[in-house]
């Protein structure tokens, strides 16, 4: 039931603000909650430092990407052709 002091056209400003400082503390909890707190780990902790070590002993090989050609392919399709005036100057 709407309360008849609110002017009615107020009503989605009021609707509109609940949502966003609902919104807003949803945030605040799933950002800065207690279950999403960083986990530091000094050396002793850490067996592996690279990404290729941690790789290597899972099993896993590491292959370098293929280098891209430094001369680009022809497209195929037909060639551009010469303007209708060759003299004419583009603006």
């Amino acid at each position: 039931m709407v309360r008849k002091d609110i002017h009615p056209h107020f009503l989605p400003v009021i609707i509109a603000t609940v949502v966003a400082v609902m919104g807003l503390i949803g945030l605040l909890l799933v950002n800065h909650g207690p279950r999403n707190k960083p986990n530091v780990k000094n050396e002793t902790m850490i067996q592996y430092g690279t990404t290729a070590g941690s790789a290597a002993a899972a099993g896993a090989a590491v292959t370098p990407t293929e280098k891209k050609p430094e001369i680009e392919p022809v497209t195929p399709g037909p060639k551009p052709v010469a303007p209708a005036i060759p003299d004419q100057k583009k603006s």
